[in-house]
């Protein structure tokens, strides 16, 4: 990244400038902004997140909100009530409550003299949810959002459920908001009042799994702020963004496809990053886009940012697998509308472990055909990764040829020409099990001639979910079943000599939890077919080689790495025993904010643990533990979730400590038991 220092505005910044609600409860905001904003008003841009702007955040927020100040912006980072110094408690994501939160702000920014009367918002992850979400509601000064890495549905693709089943980053989520959820304010910011803030967060807290558990279903909880069901209420503009490694990488493309805004898309090959700050490589020049985006729609400026294609996207090219990358080679490509008129579906029919050719996609695929079988060992899905991948430590999924010994698997013959893929596949199983709940997880990868497969895409279907989320039905064992899995967005190209492969298999874990009991599938040949959407390599790609600049932002804050940062990401089995475990460890270290005089250190350890074929076995744990450190104020906070199971109970088992130097001032244990419900 290039760090640029001469910008067009001097900028001055106000770390601490508190918000009033309509309640009482006052949110704490961090403002940049240019010096000539008191005599000459310049618009707004948002960014609202539970992540401790004065510390957590900084060192990130201190690249990209200095840099849009310094092109002519007023840009404000809040801390959502109940975090960093946020008064309040915060008690679960996307709350009525939070919005009305974010309604105010905008408000309240709005007449402030500084301000023009014109609002953005912007945000990656929670911060882009919060701005579609927001602008679903129409505030008056919200003109525009610029979002990364976000769902509109927060039921079918978020990282609570995919396809009905659960997904294990429920429990990894849920744990990292019970750690941030329980950490005090800084008393060098508000004052005497930090231990009665604190302690009010802690006994007002509990783990937000449990209520994520009590919605098995797509009900009214998860309907809530999913702008999916409603497309009409964003009126605003929207800059969308995401990247293939990430867990977010179908919004994009569903909101080019439904909302009736000006709107522009761009998918890269990122994980769960910023663009500018995007891993795996390369990174772009988002925030120049960024500014383009804001000088046009908040302050009028005729500057073509809507000129071009609708969507820019990464095309992969093939690389053997790993579980990281530095950069993913390929080229960006452009579409002028989404649906694209470049994609055709190309559909083929699954024959004895080979992908037939292809079919018309309008033409119905043919009955009858002999049923090939498995039933999958929990191993199925060690090599996973994550469900988002951070990039740190090393998250992707590794050589799936383990994998597939446990799988069903469909070859392509080896390709005679290059193949390209853009959009979502899908797979529709005409089907039987044995069980009256089962799961099926369908891979795409690309195997080169050695035999290494890449994992390509993938997707999850809980079976009693095959025709609805929202009434789920049990299976009848043996009944045959026609089911659509969809799988993941994705943009890759095949080269000469490689085979497609799809595998299916009945287990997934730990990436999602497994039924309550082993199911043997049944596929029925001919009428099950994979549909894949091709663009032609023939299709013009209708944008330049580099479309983007280098990424720039303003310098990073000082800080100093008190103690090393550890990353470990283990997979281990005991042949003894047959206890399998996946261990993960995202250990910060220590690092020290050398201009407030602040230690903060995060360490986080997940583990997953299986015994032999029993589904039951199933565990999953995350241990945090925050620590903040000046002078004589030393507090420490552990959260500690276990999430267990049997056949008809998932149970949560959770701790909270929270310390002033060694002493142990708060302490709470849940042990909760929640209904399966056919899952």
């Amino acid at each position: 990244m290039r760090y640029v220092t001469n910008l067009p505005y001097e900028t001055k910044e106000e770390e601490h400038v508190t918000i009033p609600m309509s309640d009482g409860v006052r949110l704490s905001a961090h403002i940049w902004r240019p010096t000539s904003s008191d005599q000459e008003p310049v618009p707004a841009v948002l960014e609202y997140i539970p992540y401790r702007k004065r510390d957590l955040t900084a060192v990130r927020d201190s690249i990209h909100h200095p840099y849009l100040a310094g092109h002519g912006y007023a840009c404000v980072r809040v801390d959502l009530r109940g975090t960093g110094d946020s008064e309040g408690v915060l008690r679960d994501e996307y709350l009525e409550r939070e919005q009305a939160d974010a309604e105010e702000v905008l408000a309240w920014l709005a007449e402030q003299p500084w301000c023009d009367g014109g609002t953005g918002m912007m945000g990656i992850s929670w911060g882009a949810f919060a701005a579609l979400q927001v602008a679903a509601r129409r505030p008056p000064s919200l003109k525009a959002i610029a979002i990364a890495s976000f769902t509109d549905d927060r039921h079918a693709d978020d990282m609570h459920y995919m396809g009905g089943a659960l997904l294990s980053d429920n429990l990894a989520e849920a744990g990292t908001m019970f750690a941030y959820g329980t950490c005090p304010p800084d008393p060098a910011v508000v004052g005497e009042r930090w231990r009665e803030m604190w302690h009010e967060r802690l006994e007002n807290t509990e783990p937000w799994v449990l209520e994520w558990l009590r919605h098995q279903r797509r009900d009214d909880y998860w309907r809530h702020a999913s702008v999916c069901e409603d497309y009409t209420s964003v009126r605003c503009p929207v800059l969308a963004s995401s990247g293939w490694a990430d867990g977010y990488s179908n919004a994009v493309t569903r909101l080019l496809g439904n909302l009736d805004v000006p709107r522009k898309g761009l998918i890269g090959p990122w994980s769960h990053k910023f663009p500018h700050l995007g891993e795996p490589g390369p990174a772009i020049g988002y925030l120049q886009e960024l500014v383009r985006w804001w000088d046009h729609w908040l302050k009028g400026v005729d500057n073509g940012v809507m000129d071009g294609p609708m969507l820019l996207a990464w095309m992969q090219d093939s690389v053997p697998p790993s579980t990281s990358y530095e950069e993913r080679p390929g080229r960006w490509v452009g579409e002028p509308h989404w649906p694209s008129p470049h994609i055709r579906p190309e559909t083929h029919p699954l024959t004895r472990h080979t992908i037939g050719p292809a079919q018309d996609a309008t033409a119905a695929p043919s009955e009858g055909g002999a049923a090939m079988t498995v039933r999958s060992p929990l191993s199925v899905g060690q090599f996973a990764g994550k469900w988002a991948s951070y990039n740190a430590p090393p998250d992707l999924p590794y050589d799936q040829r383990e994998e597939d010994g446990g799988s069903l698997v469909f070859d392509s013959e080896p390709l005679t020409e290059p193949v390209e893929i853009l959009g979502s596949p899908s797979v529709e199983l005409d089907l039987s099990v044995s069980e009256p709940v089962a799961l099926v997880a369908a891979r795409l990868s690309d195997v080169s001639p050695d035999g290494a497969a890449t994992r390509v895409s993938y997707g999850i279907l809980n079976l009693t979910r095959r025709d609805s989320t929202k009434s789920p039905e049990p299976l009848e064992p043996g009944r045959r079943y026609r089911a659509t899995i969809p799988l993941n967005g994705v943009a890759q190209a095949f080269p000469p000599g490689h085979r497609i492969r799809l595998s299916l298999s009945t287990s997934y874990w730990p990436l999602a939890w497994p039924a309550p009991k082993p199911a043997l599938l049944s596929v029925h040949e001919h009428s099950s077919t994979l549909t894949l959407p091709v663009r032609p390599v023939e299709e013009p790609d209708e944008v330049p080689s580099s479309p983007f600049g280098e990424p720039e932002g303003t310098p990073p804050l000082a800080m100093t790495q008190v103690t090393p940062p550890e990353e470990r990401w283990d997979v281990k089995r005991d042949l003894i025993d047959y206890r399998s475990e996946l261990d993960i460890v995202k250990d910060r270290g220590t690092v020290r904010f050398e201009d407030i005089g602040l230690e903060a250190g995060r360490r986080a350890h997940e583990r997953y643990t299986a015994v032999a074929d029993d589904f039951t076995s199933v565990g999953g744990e995350t241990t945090w533990t925050m620590r903040f450190r000046r002078d004589d104020w030393d507090v420490r906070v552990v959260t500690r979730t276990r999430l267990t199971c049997d056949e008809t109970d998932f149970f949560v088992d959770a701790t909270l400590d929270a310390y002033e130097a060694d002493r142990r001032v708060f302490s709470r244990t849940w042990n909760e038991q929640v209904p399966r419900d056919l899952l």
